[in-house]
């Protein structure tokens, strides 16, 4: 039977305070002990009490931890963690259990050594193992069982093979796990350890573990440490990781873009197109496209997020061309422009070197480079002084007027032989056009940690980025001449036209096409007729009335809408949303749960173990925070995770996400959200708690919309249309569900 230890007026019926907690303690070979905590009582005391309880000496050698599956043990910083209800367990110290793996793992027994390094690498998710076991000198240890240990039994892998995979996995895992507490700095590593990890990716290509493990420690590496980068970028080659890709398993293929991504994202400046130039030589491109997009599977979001970055930094090679001025006196970029008039004009032999043939070899020039659309007649090359899109427009003239000579030839002829004053300027078009994808496309900008949204379409070309302008040139000469634009004001024109294609290429881009064809499909079904249609119907979705008896009933009706929205946002933080840890290394992703309690009275949240399928129950969630000790609810660069330094908290859609809680003197729960609308959610939903106004983008269209409904719905003709004061009667039960069709 338990032994139970109650409060000495346990006859008193009344709710136990707030600082006590009931847990059940167990230990080995005994009964479990139910137990109320007291929370203001000294850790050490507490467990001296479950010592004494069990006639245990040495209460100092002992700890608890939780008996669930993280094992984790509880702190003075964390047993505010502990809720009613818990199963506790009593086990011996950190300190204690981190000596005894650190003696345990350098047995000379296989199999106890095998054993040892399993327990290490659980416990080391463990922060405060984690810190003991560091203290210990223990990743020194397990960087010298890396380097040479594994030497000692290269003999006995042949007969051992299983066993000598198993160990080497655990090490491995125990250091990644270890390294992810953020306690000991990368930079400490030797370029033996290096060498050894880069050795495995090539070694242990069948086994999935290890190879997991060493690509996960490289792409850390190479984030985490100028140094290192240095010297993974020696060690591992691009030609290494490629056969990784087109294997099945996308958890593999997964970390090997990752390690690429980190070895694109850290590269210089200088060496960053020659790594690019290797990837397409070693038709990077197309191994992705047929081994991960195109295989038999869906994607996972990890994955999504890789193929994104890689997306971007693939895009941000474009950024030195698309900053950089043309030099009018520079021949070589002249000649560029040359080309573009011989392919559109087809000129005929040059007129002799004379001083009268090189006064008419000018004028055809300037006559030509009016045809082309160039403001500066005389010397074009004037047109590509501004940055952005400097010299990337130009190249991408060149690339349309070669790789689609036809389709370039009939646009320029075409325009230049109107005479309604319709005609589309190519030469100013193409700088416009260049000037807006680069903005579409975020060209220079640092990859989000958050976004997932990679476009297959760009994997299944070279040059995609010139391809995608080649398709939009076509389609802004289209929307031009659907809009009967005219040049003559080609500022005014070019505001309008511009608005047009940019909303049909994002209404495009929506879609996901698959490839460049079918963009090219999409877009031709998005005719600026079509626009029309469609921003009609949204306008008329979103009517405003703005006569002053409909102002009136706004004004009435609006508190009411306000309390509508207020107790949806409410809701939604009663159903709470999962969010994901950042860390330096995306694929062991870690997440945490955070809900409203009911009564709206408190914040309940704890971490997960993975990406929860539905809610998450109040009683899982360690944590609480009563919505009475929040002081301020803060966002974006005032956060105070988003404060600290790292090329991640610079960045833009990164900070768009992010908010803080504000509590006690320096108290702080720091969120980045899911989406933006999640985002929206969380800062009303708080903002609402704390009696503030909800001012999110979320809640005005919200409003805009509901006030319209409303408005509508009391406008409604209801003249001799007899509205009952009570709902109508709920039909009678039928006396069968024969007519009901089970679709499962």
């Amino acid at each position: 039977c338990p032994v139970v230890l109650a409060p000495r007026n346990s006859s008193v019926a009344m709710p136990p305070p707030a600082d006590i907690v009931k847990v059940a303690i167990e230990w080995p070979g005994a009964f479990p002990k139910l137990m109320e905590i007291d929370q203001k009582k000294p850790l050490s005391s507490i467990i001296k009490e479950v010592c004494d309880g069990w006639s245990l000496a040495n209460h100092d050698q002992f700890a608890l931890q939780h008996a669930d599956s993280s094992n984790f043990y509880i702190t003075e910083k964390n047993r505010n963690e502990i809720k009613n209800g818990a199963i506790l367990r009593l086990t011996t110290s950190p300190a204690q259990n981190a000596q005894q793996l650190h003696e345990r793992i350098q047995s000379s027994s296989m199999d106890a050594k095998l054993e040892a390094l399993k327990d290490l690498a659980n416990y080391s998710r463990d922060v405060t193992f984690a810190q003991e076991f560091i203290n210990l000198d223990g990743i020194s240890l397990l960087t010298q069982m890396v380097e040479s240990g594994t030497e000692r039994y290269q003999k006995l892998q042949k007969i051992m093979k299983p066993c000598f995979g198993d160990m080497l996995s655990f090490t491995l895992t125990a250091f990644v796990e270890l390294m992810d507490h953020g306690i000991v700095s990368w930079d400490t590593f030797s370029v033996a350890f290096i060498k050894k990890i880069a050795s495995y990716v090539n070694k242990f290509a069948s086994d999935i573990s290890i190879l997991q493990r060493s690509l996960a420690i490289l792409e850390s590496m190479v984030l985490n440490s100028h140094d290192l980068y240095q010297k993974v970028a020696q060690e591992i080659t691009i030609g290494q990781l490629i056969p990784h890709l087109q294997g099945t398993d996308q958890e593999i293929q997964t970390y090997t873009i990752a390690v690429i991504n980190a070895l694109f994202l850290k590269a210089p400046d200088d060496k960053r197109q020659e790594m690019a130039n290797i990837l397409a030589q070693k038709q990077l491109r197309s191994i992705i496209l047929t081994h991960v997009i195109r295989a038999q599977r869906a994607i996972n979001n990890e994955m999504a997020h890789q193929l994104y970055v890689l997306q971007v930094l693939t895009f941000n090679l474009l950024e030195d061309r698309m900053m950089t001025k043309m030099d009018p006196q520079d021949q070589a970029q002249r000649d560029i422009i040359f080309e573009l008039r011989r392919i559109a004009f087809d000129a005929e032999s040059e007129p002799n070197n004379s001083s009268g043939s090189m006064e008419k070899r000018k004028s055809m020039y300037t006559r030509d480079y009016k045809k082309l659309g160039f403001i500066n007649h005389v010397n074009p090359a004037l047109d590509f002084t501004q940055t952005p899109p400097g010299m990337l427009a130009l190249d991408n003239m060149l690339y349309f007027a070669k790789h689609h000579q036809d389709a370039y030839i009939r646009i320029v002829l075409e325009n230049s032989s109107r005479e309604d004053k319709h005609e589309c300027p190519f030469g100013r078009s193409s700088i416009e056009l260049t000037k807006m994808l680069c903005e579409i496309l975020k060209v220079g900008e640092l990859p989000s940690e958050t976004c997932n949204d990679f476009h297959p379409m760009f994997f299944t070309h070279d040059r995609s980025f010139e391809e995608f302008f080649c398709i939009c040139i076509q389609l802004l000469n289209k929307t031009w001449k659907e809009m009967r634009a005219t040049s003559e004001d080609f500022n005014k024109a070019r505001k309008r036209v511009m608005q047009v294609v940019k909303e049909q290429i994002m209404r495009a881009l929506t879609t996901k096409p698959s490839s460049l064809d079918q963009f090219k499909s999409k877009l031709q079904n998005l005719s600026y007729t079509e626009i029309l249609k469609i921003r009609q119907s949204e306008r008329m979705n979103q009517e405003d009335f703005q006569s002053r008896p409909i102002l009136e009933l706004k004004e009435k009706i609006q508190p009411e809408i306000l309390e509508l929205i207020k107790q949806q946002r409410l809701n939604r933080l009663v159903e709470g949303t999962c969010f994901r840890k950042l860390n330096s290394r995306r694929r062991q992703d870690k997440f945490w749960y955070c809900r409203l309690s009911p009564n709206h009275k408190v914040l309940h949240y704890g971490d997960l173990e993975e990406s929860p399928q539905g809610e998450v129950p109040h009683d899982s969630l360690q944590d609480k925070l009563p919505v009475a000790d929040i002081k301020a609810v803060v966002t974006g660069k005032d956060c105070p995770h988003m404060k600290e330094k790292g090329a991640l908290k610079q960045n833009k859609e990164v900070l768009e996400l992010a908010f803080s809680i504000l509590y006690d003197s320096s108290g702080q729960l720091n969120f980045i959200a899911p989406d933006k609308h999640e985002y929206c959610v969380w800062t009303d939903g708080l903002n609402a708690l704390l009696g503030k106004d909800m001012l999110s983008d979320l809640t005005r269209n919200d409003l805009d919309t509901l006030l319209s409904m409303e408005i509508k719905l009391r406008l409604l003709d209801l003249e001799n249309i007899q509205i009952p004061d009570a709902p109508p009667p709920i039909p009678k039960e039928p006396s069968n569900y024969d007519f009901v069709y089970d679709c499962n």
